[in-house]
């Protein structure tokens, strides 16, 4: 956003167990501008921590000329209903079984954390009763019910 790359945090020095003269990868040791192109800006981030845990991301610049979206009403907090089972049979049977659940949507999303993840999974992204109720339908391949909750 402002066209500014940031220097690399605690290293000072690029190690010399790479070969920095190969490509265009470098250690950045000081702020650098990034000027804007007649291509998107993309830029890699990778994180190496001492207990063995890396990450690594690519970061694309937005288009100054996005077009705004119209936003998706939100009944209540929108979260992540994962269900898994060890064939699409069985993945079928426990999205009909979830819908006679009597539960709080952010409720049985957090219970269902600690299952274990098998082969077979769908996600049903839900703010209310109704839209889980109408995702775990397409996942069974079922007509959503109108259960009175």
């Amino acid at each position: 956003r402002h066209g500014v790359l940031p220097p690399t945090l605690h290293a000072d020095e690029p190690s010399t167990q790479v070969d920095w003269s190969a490509g265009a990868v470098e250690l950045l040791t000081s702020s650098r501008s990034w000027p804007s192109a007649d291509r998107p800006r993309r830029s890699a981030v990778s994180s190496f921590g001492i207990s063995g845990t890396n990450a690594h991301v690519i970061l694309e610049g937005v288009p100054a000329a996005t077009p705004a979206r119209e936003p998706v009403p939100v009944v209540g907090p929108v979260v992540p209903v994962v269900i898994s089972a060890a064939d699409e049979a069985g993945l079928r049977a426990y999205a009909r079984q979830l819908r006679d659940v009597d539960a709080p949507v952010a409720d049985l999303a957090r219970a269902l954390t600690r299952r274990p993840v098998m082969r077979h999974r769908a996600v049903v992204v839900a703010a209310d009763r109704a839209a889980l109720d109408a995702g775990l339908a397409a996942v069974t391949g079922a007509a959503p019910a109108s259960p009175a909750r």
